[in-house]
């Protein structure tokens, strides 16, 4: 499993931190929480602090809800005629979130990167285009909303098979309690790296 590390200051108003991955391009975002007694209160996008953090300023057109139960898997979704980078963040439960590098020029073609989003860190992680996505949810149920940067395009919609073992991706199986996971037919039924369509 990848791991994260600080990248650095990025932003001097202190409204989140930036925590750099071993995939570049890929953050972890972790908004400023301002407690008290009746709870919190996050900003959880600004767009110009968004592009003071990160160092990029995507033109984001559609927000999604996805609902689901413990043990579902959505993924691994990627569009090829219009990539979406992707900002998310889950606001109830927890789910293991990954990012995979489908950029076959890339040196990082085919390794990916797993985090856990949960709703009490409040953390986000931003995925540029170019990735394919997809998350397990670990907890009862999990609410995960996220942000694109290109409307839905269902001609060139894609899914890469979740468990190919050229990526290998180190799933968190174990917490459903040796269940296997909850799919759709399209992501059952999705071809692996070798096979799929890529992007150059």
């Amino acid at each position: 499993m990848g791991q994260t590390a600080p990248s650095g200051p990025h932003q001097p108003e202190r409204q989140m931190r930036v925590l750099a991955t071993r995939l570049p391009g890929v953050l972890v975002l972790e908004p400023v929480r301002h407690r008290d007694a009746r709870g919190f209160f996050s900003e959880t996008y600004n767009r110009r602090a968004f592009a003071q953090a990160t160092g990029t300023d995507p033109d984001f057109v559609q927000d999604n809800h996805s609902h689901s139960v413990r043990g579902t898997l959505r993924g691994l979704h990627y569009q090829t005629r219009h990539p979406q980078g992707k900002l998310v963040r889950v606001t109830s439960g927890r789910v293991f979130d990954v990012a995979v590098d489908l950029r076959r020029r890339s040196p990082h073609f085919g390794s990916w990167i797993g985090i856990n989003l949960d709703a009490v860190q409040g953390h986000l992680i931003w995925i540029p285009p170019g990735f394919g996505h997809g998350f397990l949810v670990v907890s009862k149920s999990a609410d995960l909303l996220y942000k694109t940067t290109e409307y839905w395009d269902p001609e060139t919609d894609r899914s890469l098979r979740w468990n190919d073992p050229e990526l290998a991706i180190d799933w968190p199986l174990e917490e459903l309690d040796g269940g296997e996971p909850l799919l759709s037919d399209k992501d059952r039924n999705a071809p692996g790296l070798t096979e799929a369509e890529v992007f150059s």
